[in-house]
């Protein structure tokens, strides 16, 4: 299903380099605004309003970005986090072209249950995404894979067994794997170590009186 359009205000940003660190401070998110022909600009974003807006679209989802009176259509592309608190610190907006097709990449949507997952083999999720090309617009927000089909295991599905619709492309390989069942594991038991290398040794287990006593005897 395509996605429908959102908007986001921005504004446009004067503090760059280091000095970003305090407008983040101030809950907002520095970002930079860019594509072909167009030449760069640096803008913010109030933080909490652009986490949710792309937790939600991702960057296949077309947004269109307010600036004064401009209304810019973008991908959100290279998102950066805080390595130590996962925070989104800065993220890259790419100016399309509505009349053009583009490559991006869609996450990709598990559904449903497998019977062979359900009789206690593994699902394995090989991919997550794949990449398509599509005019902005036609972007999906995810595709959807359904699981169902997996009936026993070495069952497995393919990029080639995805429908997509006439307005776009599978750029990924059709032969790639994007999910699979697989036996379960068995762990292997450690091996039974041997009684005497397991037990302590019987001069060890004695006090020092009878360690002495046995030693005068060896004597």
């Amino acid at each position: 299903m395509t996605k429908e359009k959102k908007q986001i205000k921005a504004e446009l940003r004067t503090v760059l380099g280091r000095k970003v660190k305090k407008i983040r401070k101030e809950g907002l998110l520095p970002a930079t605004v860019y594509g072909r022909n167009f030449e760069p600009i640096s803008v913010q974003f109030k933080a909490m309003e652009l986490e949710r807006l792309f937790n939600e679209v991702g960057e296949s989802g077309l947004v269109e970005l307010l600036i004064d009176t401009q209304k810019i259509p973008v991908l959100f592309r290279n998102p950066q986090y805080s390595p130590v608190e996962s925070d989104l610190v800065h993220i890259d907006c790419y100016k399309v072209n509505l009349k053009e097709k583009i490559t991006a990449t869609v996450p990709i949507e598990f559904i449903g249950e497998s019977q062979a997952v359900k009789e206690g083999n593994n699902l394995v999720e090989v991919s997550n995404d794949v990449e398509i090309e599509a005019l902005p617009a036609d972007l999906p927000e995810s595709i959807t894979v359904d699981i169902t089909v997996l009936n026993t295991v070495d069952d497995m599905i393919t990029v080639g067994d995805i429908k997509l619709g006439e307005k776009m492309e599978m750029v990924t390989q059709l032969d790639q794997v994007i999910v699979k069942v697989e036996k379960p594991r068995v762990e292997e038991e450690a091996p039974v170590e041997e009684e005497a290398q397991g037990a302590a040794p019987a001069m060890n287990q004695k006090t020092e009186e009878e360690k002495a006593e046995a030693e005068k005897k060896e004597e």
